[in-house]
């Protein structure tokens, strides 16, 4: 990079107080950033512009230009294709009276042919910083919209996986009789935009549009922008928040309840009743100025009156009286504070300084806060369920972060019904000290948790939030679902570039190159962080599907396509096996149809010979798993119309049926261990009693089971991509 040239064009522009640079000299910036520019002449007259088009030889093209000239196109200011010096005079007199005062050259082009034309560019997002683009161009750019966006700084593997992503990437191979790409040129130009963005805060965005792809392969950047801004060094101050001691709030000995209620259905009641309810081990204090007792439990007047440290103060007293509690707090060695109670930002500006007071305040104290407008935190692992849910689900490996209340609710309820394990829980309210940043990175240090489970309605720092997950994602899997997606309206932008971008677009690039998985259905979090804590990564995304059915097993395959997942065909080898303990009139292919066959050895012996097959990363098992739902309901008819049957025979007949899948389920348990690839169940019907985990003591991975083909490809989806971006990050 001619870092010389680019310094005496940015000064030149800042002295002249510019708002944008001519393209002449943006593509000057390009050419000292080591992109592949096309030769061109700057002249000031029309004369001048057809000695230029003598000098690079006919056709040309023929530009005016102007620091305050944005969009040259649109103001019929590009004339391509001049053939005389006579065509070029007469654009460039029309050019003039068209422009006027704004003109302040014209360039002087050869006319460069190739049939593709791509855009490249940069923005800069209020919350992630610099954004490049890449993707399809012409004038049709935002039109189509065929773009890929990446956090700046680009990795290797980020451009890479631009090259390969973006709709049309196809183009970049041989094409209608022209060369394959250069993509190491291509991958030159992203690589500059991206160095460009960080070393040159005054440029707010640029544009190539279009960059040609020349019949022998060479891109060619023929058109550029560069918009330009005033720097404003802004620093987004929080209080540093101790990993430790945010740690340290799952595991209090000692919690004051402060605000502590004795009616039902006030916040003051709900979480020490619901505290209270379980085998938490630690001393709880209730805390309440009338000192009557709650609960049959005596109250403390103050704080001041418990007769030991506490280690975390639950407090619910109104807002207004928040910050005189810091000092009692303090003396009394508090280390965190969840502040349940509302009243603050969320309510607008009084709210806000409110807010900033208390957490001010608690901050020169040493007191972690933990909300405001919080419903809770839980921590299975030692029983601690303080939260508004009154959800208590197994200790396990999950870590669930929510920043709202009735999502959080409706998740820990729905892993308590289907046994998935939860490693801890918060919901992270307005966030005034704590963000979603922190949580995930005290996660990231956690010996326990496997899996990092976010709800996000939005992001403070997009820069911290895309680094941290980006590190935390290269050792435990990060899900996210993100509410608020739809846009609201677009910021005033310069460039196609920037006039493309959105923030749900900017948020999805990050999630995608910080190694995020992101979901758009609440139950799709938990769904996800069963699997990822129950089985082992795919290898690659080869799937066998075995199925009770024929129609199951094709919208399984279906749906496998839909998500970027393989069905091979069986090799003959494989064929020959399975002839041997299916009927003649099986499937004869993948998937793999057992004909609704009763014998339980048969689905046993198919689903270990298709984890032998080496062309397979990972098994889909369909209808094989929830008949004894069905076998149930069967046998209830059979009982209430035939008198001859007994009350034992049919509590016998269940028992056989349960045991035969209980066994089974056992068995697919040992099927992942011994030959370390996913198996994924889809259960026939499901009951009250059925769920999506099953655990055996003696068996680390535990037995997967969905009630739909979708939610088990999705998922088997999501860990496939997760596996694919580990393993490009090297």
């Amino acid at each position: 990079m001619d870092v010389i040239e680019i310094d005496a064009i940015l000064a030149a522009a800042a002295q002249n107080n510019q708002s944008a640079l001519t393209e002449a000299d943006a593509k000057r910036i390009f050419k000292a950033a080591g992109m592949p520019v096309v030769s061109e002449i700057a002249v000031k007259t029309a004369q001048k512009a057809a000695d230029a088009a003598r000098e690079l030889g006919f056709p040309v093209v023929l530009k005016g230009f102007g620091s305050t000239i944005l969009h040259k196109t649109e103001a019929g200011l590009v004339c391509p294709g001049l053939a005389t010096a006579a065509q070029i005079e007469t654009a460039a007199r029309k050019m003039t009276d068209q422009a006027g005062k704004d003109l302040e050259g014209f360039l002087v082009q050869p006319m460069v042919q190739g049939k593709r034309e791509l855009v490249a560019g940069m923005f800069r997002d209020p919350q992630f910083g610099p954004v490049v683009m890449f993707g399809l161009g012409g004038i049709f750019t935002e039109a189509i919209k065929a773009v890929v966006f990446k956090i700046a700084p680009l990795t290797d593997a980020d451009m890479d996986d631009m090259l390969t992503s973006f709709p049309g990437a196809e183009l970049l191979n041989a094409f209608r009789g022209e060369s394959p790409c250069d993509l190491q040129t291509l991958k030159t130009v992203l690589k500059g935009l991206s160095d460009l963005a960080l070393s040159r805060p005054e440029i707010r965005e640029i544009d190539i549009n279009p960059l040609i792809i020349a019949p022998d392969g060479r891109p060619v950047a023929v058109d550029g922008l560069i918009a330009l801004q005033h720097v404003q060094k802004t620093e987004i101050f929080r209080h540093p928040v101790d990993l430790k001691t945010l740690g340290a709030c799952f595991y209090p000995e000692t919690i004051a309840f402060v605000g502590a209620s004795a009616t039902i259905g006030k916040w003051g009641h709900m979480l020490p009743t619901n505290t209270l309810s379980r085998d938490y081990k630690g001393r709880i204090y209730l805390v309440n100025p009338k000192g009557a007792p709650i609960m049959g439990r005596p109250v403390f007047r103050s704080v001041s009156d418990i007769p030991e440290d506490v280690d975390l103060a639950v407090v619910t007293v109104p807002a207004r009286h928040v910050k005189g509690l810091i000092p009692e707090l303090a003396a009394k060695n508090v280390k965190g504070m969840l502040l349940v109670t509302s009243g603050f930002r969320e309510v607008g500006e009084t709210g806000a300084a409110l807010e900033k007071e208390v957490v001010d305040a608690a901050a020169q104290a040493g007191i972690l806060v933990l909300g405001p407008n919080t419903m809770g935190l839980c921590n299975p692992h030692v029983q601690l369920y303080c939260t508004a849910a009154h959800a208590y689900p197994l200790p396990g490996s999950t870590a669930l972060v929510c920043q709202s209340g009735n999502m959080g609710t409706q998740l820990l309820a729905f892993a308590e019904q289907q046994d998935i394990g939860i490693r801890a829980f918060s919901g992270s309210g307005n966030e005034a000290m704590v963000t979603i940043e922190d949580y995930m990175e005290a996660f990231e240090i956690d010996a326990l948790t496997r899996t990092v489970v976010l709800y996000i309605e939005s992001v403070k720092d997009g820069r911290r939030f895309f680094n941290s997950a980006r590190r935390v994602s290269q050792k435990k899997p990060v899900v996210v679902l993100k509410g608020g997606r739809t846009e609201q309206g677009k910021q005033a932008a310069a460039s196609h570039t920037g006039a493309m971008a959105s923030n749900a677009k900017v948020f999805d690039a990050a999630c995608r190159q910080s190694g995020i998985i992101q979901v758009e259905q609440p139950l799709e979090l938990l769904d996800l962080s069963a699997v990822f804590s129950s089985l082992p990564l795919p290898s690659g995304n080869r799937v066998a599907i075995m199925t009770l059915g024929g129609g199951w097993g094709v919208v399984a395959a279906d749906l496998c396509a839909e998500h970027g997942l393989i069905v091979p065909p069986l090799p003959e080898e494989i064929i020959d096996r399975l002839n041997r303990v299916l009927p003649d009139f099986w499937s004869h292919g993948n998937p793999v149809d057992i004909v609704g066959e009763g014998n339980p050895d048969i689905s046993k012996n198919c689903l270990e010979e298709l984890l032998k097959w080496d062309g397979c990363d990972a098994v889909i098992h369909l209808g094989i798993h929830g008949k004894r739902v069905l076998v149930n309901n069967m046998v209830q008819s059979v009982s209430n119309t035939d008198p001859s049957i007994t009350a034992d025979q049919v509590a016998n007949f269940k028992q056989v049926v349960l045991e035969i899948e209980e066994d089974y389920t056992r068995f697919v348990v040992q099927m992942t261990h011994t030959y370390n690839k996913p198996v994924l169940g889809v259960s026939l019907l499901t009951d009250g009693a059925s769920k999506t985990l099953y655990r055996f003591d003696d068996l680390d991975y535990k037995g997967v089971f969905f009630a739909s083909p979708e939610r088990a490809v999705k998922c088997l989806s999501a860990m496939h991509q997760y596996q694919e971006w580990r393993h490009k990050q090297g």
